[in-house]
């Protein structure tokens, strides 16, 4: 199937089909990234940019890995080094950037928005990396990859992403991408944590009470609770928090006997999760998510710039 895709900004623009494909060539380099020699030519002579004008260690890193894996040459641009934190606005930035000839930007920023802006101006492959409260595309990519690999599949699939809803662009792309892929998905949280509208995700169901819907779940995902937003008091405490909806070992007896746990990192240990349920031998598919994360952002690069084959059959 051909990939029709210029960007990855908005995972509501994919189809089943879109994210399967990309699914399916994530899996193709799983086999490379499993070589003593972890590198293929496939994108000898692209250049790509990694914007990142926001703090990131497992986003910015697993682009990073991703990039050098297929050979690309890659530049590292952000933080406190930005000609932008110098004055110019951003559009003087990208189109300086893009004076190099460059082929894609990946892009992190706190600003909702700021990666369709970029592609707009730009002219080259964009990537959204996480954009304010909006989206994280390649973030439900590699969740969607760890649950196939563990599941075998999405159909009848019943998923329960539990946390700060509110405040998550983890959240606005992976519902989104659940329900393409035929996936039944209820939002816990406090009131307090639930955005205006929870309708507007696309979700099934939504619930203020973790241990009702826990034994329906097959897939428990944990969304990290932000203590920098700890001051706006949306509950008491985080002891309270645990008590009430952190996946403890005490939750255990109440999960389907096969059912999974996701994070998207970094763990609050003792708050969404205890260290049992975070580390379970059997549950726990979190460090499967970090690896699908080079997979996924490779296969993503792949497609998005039509690199050639060479090395991935070998």
């Amino acid at each position: 199937m051909a990939f029709s895709h210029k960007h990855l900004i908005d995972i509501t623009e994919y189809s089943a089909d879109d994210l399967m494909l990309i699914l399916e060539t994530a899996k193709r380099f799983k086999e490379v990234n499993e070589r003593r020699i972890k590198k293929v030519p496939t994108l000898k002579g692209f250049t790509i940019v990694n914007m990142f004008n926001e703090p990131s260690t497992r986003t910015r890193s697993s682009f990073e890995i991703a990039e050098k894996r297929l050979s690309a040459d890659s530049l590292n641009f952000g933080g406190s080094s930005t000609s932008t934190v110098k004055g110019e606005s951003l559009v003087d930035t990208v189109m300086t950037l893009c004076s190099y000839k460059i082929d894609l930007i990946v892009v992190r920023d706190k600003h909702a928005g700021v990666p369709r802006k970029i592609a707009d101006v730009s002219g080259v492959s964009v990537i959204d990396a996480g954009d304010g409260k909006h989206q994280h595309p390649t973030q439900a990519l590699l969740d969607l990859y760890a649950i196939w690999e563990k599941k075998g599949g999405f159909d009848n699939l019943h998923v329960g992403v539990v946390g700060d809803i509110g405040h998550s662009r983890v959240c606005g792309s992976l519902v989104p991408a659940l329900k393409t892929m035929g996936c039944e998905v209820t939002l816990i949280a406090p009131p307090t944590l639930l955005p205006a509208r929870p309708d507007v995700l696309g979700a099934d169901h939504v619930s203020c009470h973790i241990d009702e819907v826990l034994p329906e779940l097959d897939v428990v995902y944990m969304l990290r609770i932000q203590r920098e937003r700890l001051e706006g008091a949306p509950y008491p405490s985080l002891r309270e928090y645990n008590r009430l909806y952190g996946l403890t070992r005490e939750r255990e007896h109440l999960m389907k006997p096969d059912a999974c746990i996701c994070h998207p990192g970094p763990i609050n240990r003792g708050v969404e999760l205890d260290s049992y349920m975070a580390d379970h031998p059997e549950r726990s598919i979190i460090l499967d998510q970090v690896y699908a994360g080079v997979l996924v952002r490779m296969a993503a690069l792949y497609l998005l710039l039509g690199g050639s084959n060479d090395g991935l059959d070998a």
